[in-house]
């Protein structure tokens, strides 16, 4: 029972501690199952009920120390796990949904699916089960699109016969559709197929879970930023007599050199019966194996009365564990998580401040209004963090001291001044307070953005929206705040944060997408179920290095090219720099496959390189030692390496006179900015111009890259740019809201072209950055200026950004 379960949890699920659950832990948690197990009539009615107390009670031990973004992987690991193992799902359906080998290079003949959606519906066609789905979604789009664009479409029945399949096919289809509803399907399924205890989240019962800790079954808080699982313990103790009063509980916080102290509370409680409370233990990572020893001397012989309640923050990543197994073996852990939302996080951001604070000032009206707008500015920025890349290009630390700091500045400016000094104001907060964590310029104008909306004249005027549909409030008193966030803050939604829905859609497909890479990366390796029926593991990854060492083109002959060119412009320069960065990399995939293929055919031995790159072929990935010699990509292999070929074919194309192509395709190049580069540099040389004066101009022109049949005279036409966050109107020459579930719109070709600085007229522009990929951050590129009708301040709120890969 013990390893068929298990499993299951083969693999590293993506938390803050590793995930123990050996033979002592295991043993109570399997005996006290047991002894939960409703009794039966007969012997087969027993196995089962047994099967099902085992199952939920080791799913209720696991889940209680897991972060509520892995409960679900957890759970979906469970039930696939189960199903595989009573044969009751196809492994080459669920090989599918995990995977989604994508077909490339197929267009969307439906306005309402994109080619990547496509492309898994044409692939999925292949399959018998699946037979016909592409040309009933063709023939019936109209029923299609209804279901595609309904809110969710997982409640809804499936178009056609389709709505007879099983719950696995569904899911793959759904796949293909609504990658953003995948988990809210998994959900669903994991419902349907093991009922509805394994899906509904409850709230800890400390009082029971405190039941199941004993002497040597120490109770382990995972702590997380602004909640404090301890008070729980100290509510709990005073219930049954345990205090600091009475001196029979400690509280030993660590990393201050408390060490010996903790040692010797440790000792005289196990003696007395007391309670210890060892808080942050991660900060003392020399200590660690001492307190191992001791609480492992301590478990036998002491009073039974003895507890120990221990926390610490969860590692950044799997090489940064420090908590020894066995602290983690013996404990119960606990996850214990802030509330999520504007709604949760308004009202926290109010609870740093009470009836008092809000007389304090004598200017009560400006004090109360610009307050309560800090606290929503708060709670924007901290809450905004979902969003990921969207959200912000990197996530920051903010706090409730950065609020609490702010307000104070706040007190004294308005007690100094007659005049309200919103500059002054926004300055402080946006620069100092809040800003010192941030370490993006497009950030730090976000950051700025949000100030300048929420904190200038209009506010005391009543004129002043935090949000769509919720006006900043007048003249309350405390409880009145909090009343008025109950009653006027409009349902969660991305508007909350000035952005378009289209932000939820798109992060909630990224957590569908690391939710299926996860529990990809969790089955087993080393049994059929992991296989997806479609052969052994070796004999997956042999015929894919077999079908990319055959497509693989021969490398670029560097001194024949150099000889070709006959004037080195800057053009050329960049096409021979990109010809010798694609050979270097090609170079590594040739050899790597190569290599790998005689490691697995048994001519040379495999080393751990080889094992990592067999790894990575087989969980469709792109392998670290090609993304070292690469330019940045969240593709999957199988997209990123169709990528490559179209990238090599580019170069081949412009390689054979040198002649600028008629539009250069941006995303294709390792260094985007040496061909923007060489634009101003070209310009430069013929008018005579400064080059660290010079600007670029971006011309959206109302055509496709078929459009054009040859290069501009001057600067260059560029396609292969999308826009996230909006739209490009082409018809008005503007930005514009984006419509519901188009996440990345193409744009059409853009001119651009070089010119002095100061010639630039920045009216009426927003200024858009340009990244290579949605990760953003580090992998920006230029700023091009762009047309819009509307405040440049909206569009930065939205996020709106350029990407050269979607």
């Amino acid at each position: 029972m013990n390893d068929g379960w298990m499993g299951a949890c083969k693999g590293h699920l993506p938390q803050p501690f590793p995930l123990c659950l050996p033979s002592q832990a295991f043993h109570g948690v399997f005996q006290k199952a047991i002894e939960r197990a409703a009794p039966a009539d007969s012997l087969p009615g027993r196995v089962l009920s047994l099967s099902d107390s085992i199952t939920f009670s080791v799913f209720q031990y696991t889940t209680r120390g897991l972060f509520e973004r892995d409960k679900l992987t957890f759970s979906a690991q469970l039930t696939f796990q189960i199903l595989l193992m009573n044969k009751e799902i196809n492994p080459a359906e669920l090989d599918f949904l995990l995977r989604y080998p994508a077909q490339p290079g197929v267009t969307s003949p439906v306005e309402f699916l994109s080619d990547h959606s496509w492309g898994g519906i044409k692939a999925l066609s292949s399959m018998e089960e699946f037979r016909n789905l592409d040309r009933d979604i063709e023939g019936s789009a109209k029923r299609w699109k209804k279901f595609v664009e309904s809110e969710c479409p997982e409640k809804e029945r499936f178009p056609q016969d389709w709505k007879n399949k099983s719950a696995l096919q569904r899911l793959c289809i759904m796949r293909a559709l609504r990658p953003d509803r995948v988990p809210c399907a998994v959900r669903d399924f994991v419902e349907e197929k093991l009922g509805s205890k394994y899906v509904v989240g409850r709230s800890l019962d400390f009082a029971a879970t405190f039941e199941e800790s004993g002497p040597a079954t120490p109770m382990f808080f995972i702590l997380s930023p602004g909640v404090d699982p301890l008070k729980d313990v100290e509510k709990h103790g005073k219930k049954l007599g345990y205090t600091f009063n009475h001196r029979n509980l400690h509280n030993i916080s660590l990393g201050q050199g408390q060490e010996v102290v903790a040692e010797q509370a440790l000792d005289l409680a196990a003696k007395e019966g007391h309670w210890v409370i060892l808080q942050n233990i991660h900060l003392v990572a020399k200590w660690l194996s001492c307190l191992e020893k001791k609480l492992e001397q301590l478990s036998e012989g002491s009073h039974q009365d003895f507890r120990v309640f221990i926390s610490a923050e969860p590692a950044p990543c799997p090489e940064s564990h420090i908590i020894p197994q066995g602290i983690l073996e013996n404990s119960i852990k606990i996850t214990s998580e802030a509330p999520t939302g504007m709604h949760a996080n308004l009202h926290k951001a109010l609870d740093n401040f009470s009836q008092d604070t809000l007389e304090m000032c004598s200017q009560e009206k400006e004090f109360r209004s610009i307050l309560f707008a800090l606290c929503y500015f708060h709670a924007v920025v901290a809450e905004r963090r979902k969003f990921g890349p969207q959200g912000w290009n990197r996530p920051y630390p903010f706090s409730t001291g950065d609020l609490t700091i702010s307000v104070s500045v706040l007190h004294n400016y308005l007690q100094a001044s007659s005049k309200v000094p919103y500059d002054d104001l926004r300055y402080l907060v946006g620069e100092i307070m809040y800003g010192g964590h941030i370490t993006d310029d497009w950030d730090r104008r976000l950051c700025r953005t949000y100030l300048e909306e929420f904190i200038k004249p209009e506010m005391l005027e009543g004129e002043l929206c935090l949000a769509p549909g919720f006006p900043l409030p007048g003249y309350m008193d405390y409880n009145g705040y909090h009343q008025y966030i109950d009653d006027a803050l409009p349902p969660e939604s991305p508007y909350l944060y000035g952005l378009h829905p289209n932000a939820e859609i798109g992060f909630l497909t990224q957590r569908s997408e690391r939710l299926l890479r996860t529990v990809l990366e969790l089955q087993p390796r080393d049994s059929s179920t992991g296989q997806g029926a479609l052969g052994t593991r070796e004999e997956m990854v042999q015929a894919l290095l077999e079908e990319m060492l055959e497509k693989l083109t021969d490398e670029f002959n560097m001194a024949e090219l150099v000889a070709k060119v006959e004037e080195r412009t800057p053009y050329a320069v960049v096409a021979l720099q990109e010809c010798e960065r694609m050979n270097a990399l090609t170079a590594e995939l040739r050899r790597s496959l190569t290599e790998l293929e005689l490691g697995l055919k048994g001519e040379l031995t495999m080393t751990s390189d080889m094992e990592t790159l067999q790894n990575s072929l087989f969980l469709d990935m792109v392998p670290e030692s090609w993304l070292k010699r690469s330019y940045p990509s969240t593709a999957s292999l199988g997209s990123w390496f169709a990528d490559l070929l179209a990238r090599i074919s580019e170069l081949e194309a412009w390689t054979r006179d040198f002649s600028l192509p008629s539009t250069l395709w941006l995303g294709g190049f390792f260094n985007p900015q040496s061909i923007l580069t060489a634009v101003m540099q070209t310009a430069a040389r013929k008018n005579k111009w400064p080059l660290d004066t010079m600007t670029l101009q971006c011309d959206v022109t109302k055509k496709s890259r078929e459009d054009f049949a040859s290069a501009p005279r001057e600067g260059a036409y560029v396609h292969g740019l999308f826009m996230e966050g909006a739209r490009w109107d082409v018809q008005a020459g503007t930005i514009v809201d984006a419509r519901l579930q188009e996440l990345t719109p193409a744009m059409p070709v853009v001119f651009i072209k070089a010119i002095p600085g100061d010639k630039q007229d920045t009216r009426g522009l927003y200024p858009c950055p340009l990244y290579k990929t949605r990760q953003r951050g580090p992998t920006y590129v230029w700023t091009l200026n762009l047309k819009t009708k509307e405040s440049p301040s909206k569009w930065v709120l939205a996020g709106v950004a350029l990407l050269l890969q979607i």
